[in-house]
């Protein structure tokens, strides 16, 4: 047996992949022309690439306080791996410690897993518009079982069992297949555009401003941005004409999205930033992440509106969330509600420090325009038609504010190990009279999303240089996987 670099083995990787997604391609596209049926042989080279990785320690066994990229305990483990070109970065990422600080020894071969042959159709492809049914093509070549496509691994489900490796990373090549395509779909945008550093929103207001600023940065001579990409394809580029930048993010056809993406890249392998309106309510929250999740981002903000529950709150004030009253329910079999989502600390001080920097106030000044506290998530959205049964359960949970995304999103974070943070924007108090009716934001709020959105901004720049802590340990199970 040969053992490899880390180096070597995403060059295998990439080489596998690449070979039998071509040939998965040849073989439908010679079907669908002349009705050839793959034979035993050749289906058998429709297949993922795995990743095995092996630890046997000798002597003391390595310590880190790492988070990520270490074992658990000895053996062998494995993964599938698709779309290794992407990902390279992660997997040199992972992969380097565990051989350099562990002594791991990597294989790279042929897996048992079948490509289903949609994760390598492109919309380009003459021969997807001919007169053969999907059923068809079913039954000749691999399709995307919903029972080999799940969530095992990262809900701690998965058994060990004897002679089998065990889990190398939380997701499989089939399971990212099948969110990458997903996210296309949703978003509007290739999953390749997706940056690490992802904001979340709830109104349109955020993506234009986010837009509005992303066309800044790419006219600025010296900035590190290179393009904005857009929903339905286009994109706007550093050097582009201003009349032209707005014409083309003018065009771009977001509306035909249910959550249209804007990615803002840069070429200096830091990461962009991408914004994702994900619309109302917990169960868009939970689809967006459960997608979001196999692109291993470094971090997801939610940045949106909320109800103040407190009569010393203003609108236009910022609520900071430490904790999360889960009444979203969409959850609570995976994470139960008893089961604690933590506060990261390094989120919520570059969330705090970025509104210091972005509104100008310290101490006091401060306190008064952000307030640190439980947000309640509802699943119903007029949740205030039952205020006489949820008084009690809002008081006992000391709750500052009320949304429909903010606990999802974060007890997802923490289910599908992304870092992630909450801070919303005051848009009414309905306890106290303060309403939500047509026109009667206030051109403070109106202010306040622009500055608002500046602030996620900030944050993010603030984590950049803490990737190392960002990735806490209170994500890490006891049996976690080494991968990140």
């Amino acid at each position: 047996m040969s053992h490899l670099t880390p180096e070597q083995a995403v060059d295998r990787l990439e080489e596998l992949h690449r070979t039998a997604s071509m040939a998965l391609r040849n073989a439908v596209a010679l079907y669908v022309e002349k009705g050839t049926v793959p034979t035993a042989a050749e289906r058998a080279r429709l297949r993922y690439p795995e990743l095995r990785v092996h630890w046997q320690p000798e002597g003391a066994v390595q310590f880190t306080r790492r988070a990520w990229a270490k074992f658990q305990s000895p053996g062998v483990y494995a993964t599938t791996v698709t779309q290794p070109a992407h990902f390279r970065s992660y997997l040199l990422e992972q992969l380097r410690p565990l051989v350099e600080e562990f002594g791991a020894r990597i294989e790279v071969r042929v897996s048992e897993q079948e490509i289903p042959y949609p994760f390598v159709i492109e919309s380009g492809d003459e021969f997807v518009h001919g007169d053969i049914s999907v059923s068809e093509l079913a039954r000749h070549f691999p399709t995307p079982a919903l029972a080999s496509v799940g969530d095992e691994i990262a809900d701690g489900l998965w058994e060990t069992k004897e002679g089998q490796p065990r889990p190398l990373a939380l997701f499989d090549a089939v399971r990212v297949d099948f969110s990458l395509r997903r996210l296309l779909h949703y978003t509007g945008t290739s999953w390749r555009s997706i940056q690490p550093w992802i904001l979340c929103t709830n109104y349109q207001r955020y993506v234009d401003q986010f837009v509005q600023w992303g066309l800044e940065e790419l006219a600025r001579p010296d900035g590190p941005y290179t393009e904005l990409v857009l929903p339905g394809g286009g994109s706007v580029r550093r050097g582009d004409d201003s009349e032209t930048a707005m014409a083309t993010v003018t065009a771009a056809p977001w509306e035909r999205f249910q959550m249209p993406a804007y990615s803002l890249l840069r070429s200096d392998g830091q990461g962009g930033v991408t914004i994702i309106n994900i619309g109302v309510g917990p169960s868009n929250t939970k689809n967006a992440t459960d997608h979001l999740a196999v692109l291993r981002p470094n971090c997801w903000l939610m940045i949106g509106h909320c109800g103040g529950l407190r009569q010393s709150q203003t609108i236009g004030d910022y609520v900071l969330a430490h904790g999360y009253l889960r009444r979203d329910r969409i959850l609570d079999e995976l994470v139960p509600p008893e089961v604690p989502v933590p506060a990261l600390a390094e989120v919520q001080l570059a969330l705090q420090e970025a509104a210091g920097l972005v509104t100008g106030e310290r101490g006091d000044g401060l306190k008064r325009r952000l307030r640190t506290g439980t947000v309640v998530s509802y699943a119903d959205r007029n949740w205030e038609l039952r205020w006489a049964q949820e008084r009690r359960r809002i008081n006992l949970g000391r709750a500052i504010a009320v949304d429909m995304e903010s606990g999802t999103l974060a007890t997802q974070g923490y289910r599908l190990r992304v870092p992630y943070g909450t801070l919303l924007c005051v848009s009414d108090k309905p306890l106290h009279g303060e309403i939500k009716l047509p026109g009667a934001a206030t051109a403070f709020y109106k202010r306040a999303v622009g500055e608002h959105l500046k602030i996620g901004l900030t944050a993010v720049e603030l984590l950049r240089s803490q990737l190392g802590s960002l990735h806490s340990r209170k994500l890490r199970s006891f049996d976690e996987p080494p991968f990140r």
